[in-house]
């Protein structure tokens, strides 16, 4: 059964894939780059920044992620879909 999202959903959504994005492009960088210290200190800024986002995401909407990276309310959450990558 799957529940109606909100304008919300898709906007706090969005802010963790940019956030994602970014740090996955900034590990690339920094894996050729791995002295330049604005670099890693940016990296580190947006990991925290991604943490609390999903954080908040996973406790308004249920986990973004499988096999205990993240945590379930009662009751099971996998079953509620859609599930973040069918959005």
């Amino acid at each position: 059964m799957s529940k109606q999202l909100g304008e919300n959903y898709y906007r706090k959504l969005l802010e963790l894939q940019q956030l994602e994005f970014a740090l996955v492009e900034l590990t690339l960088y920094l894996d050729t780059h791995p002295n330049d210290l604005q670099a890693l200190q940016q990296f580190n800024q947006l990991a925290q920044q991604r943490q609390q986002c999903a954080t908040q995401f996973e406790m308004e909407y249920g986990p973004l992620m499988q096999f205990g990276h993240s945590f379930s309310k009662y009751p099971w959450q996998w079953v509620e879909t859609p599930w973040p990558w069918q959005v």
